[in-house]
């Protein structure tokens, strides 16, 4: 009697020679599997040079601070709105006629 540990051995049939096995594929390998181009990140210019611009020697904001944080807290821009990523304040944008 097997134990509980061991799973029972089960017999199968091997196609003999001369007989056609019907139905069974051969999985591709990996050299043959189609493969994925890679995908590059874009490199995104990061750190002070999103916020601010500078145009004939003078600095610019690009972004409004948050009025209720203060100076350093920039409002995030959604097109319509800016909303402050600390506090949640939410500007809504005057569209102009």
């Amino acid at each position: 009697m097997p134990e509980p540990d061991e799973k029972p051995e089960t017999k199968e049939a091997a196609p003999q020679e001369g007989e056609e096995t019907v139905g069974i594929t051969e999985t591709p390998s990996v050299e043959e599997a189609p493969t994925k181009p890679e995908k590059t990140k874009e490199k995104d210019e990061g750190g002070a040079y999103r916020y601010y611009k500078i145009e004939d020697g003078k600095l610019t904001r690009l972004r409004p601070f948050c009025e209720r944080c203060g100076p350093g807290y920039f409002m995030a821009n959604h097109g319509d709105r800016h909303t402050c990523g600390n506090c949640g304040f939410t500007r809504y944008i005057q569209k102009k006629p």
